[in-house]
């Protein structure tokens, strides 16, 4: 991991515990993602199709509004991230296949709020994610194949992080557009006939999202540093 995450990480961390008069609130809200990967397979560029996921992408946000006008939140999220790629060759018979890849993912965000934080305002930041359950579903014209599944899998890299950057309305919607720094598939992972399924496919999933604000805690404030 590079540097910068890191920096960004710990500005904020340093935000939350260094201003006096900020405050304090959680927020829980749902995400609808449409997603798309950046593909290069072989070294060649290839396209995604847009794969939509309503379910299940939740998330509750430690927010500290250090004033009306700049902010910092973090948190635990579950997503739902994958992508659609019709283009698939299979390396052992070179079948052209579509393939859906998806993963559940454990997420921690970090980031900043800059606007009037009460009405509209934009935010952004780094995540970092666990993938605890992977699946991928296989087609050839009208025909599927098993589907493969399982927890914790070696088909895709053991973390994932990315940047994400959005827009909060005054009535709790919001719209983020994230970026996968790290690729989705483990290269290197081999099957048990010595085929490996994902070498060559260099693939960062983007999604645009559009975000629901579905309660709120009542703010609360540290009785020593919000007077």
């Amino acid at each position: 991991m590079k540097k910068e995450p890191i920096l960004f990480i710990l500005i904020v961390f340093l935000g939350y515990t260094g201003f006096g008069q900020s405050k304090t609130y959680v927020v829980s809200g749902a995400e609808m993602i449409f997603s798309f990967a950046n593909i290069k397979d072989q070294g060649i560029h290839e396209s995604s199709t847009i794969r939509w996921a309503p379910v299940l992408n939740l998330e509750s946000l430690l927010n500290r509004d250090i004033n009306q006008y700049f902010g910092l939140y973090s948190g635990i999220a579950i997503r739902n991230v994958g992508y659609i790629y019709d283009n698939y060759k299979d390396p052992e018979n070179q079948e052209v296949l579509k393939k859906k890849f998806r993963s559940y993912n454990i997420g921690v965000p970090v980031g900043i709020k800059i606007g009037n934080l009460d009405n509209l305002f934009f935010y952004g930041g780094y995540e970092v994610e666990l993938p605890i359950l992977y699946k991928e579903k296989t087609f050839k014209e009208n025909d599927k194949y098993p589907t493969l599944s399982g927890w914790f899998s070696d088909r895709e890299k053991l973390f994932q992080h990315g940047l994400m950057a959005g827009i909060q309305l005054s009535n709790g919607l919001n719209f983020k557009f994230k970026y996968y720094l790290s690729e989705f598939h483990n290269q290197n992972f081999t099957e048990s006939n010595g085929v490996m399924p994902y070498a060559g496919l260099n693939s960062h999933i983007y999604y645009f999202s559009l975000n629901f604000i579905f309660f709120q805690f009542k703010k609360y404030y540290h009785p020593v540093f919000d007077k």
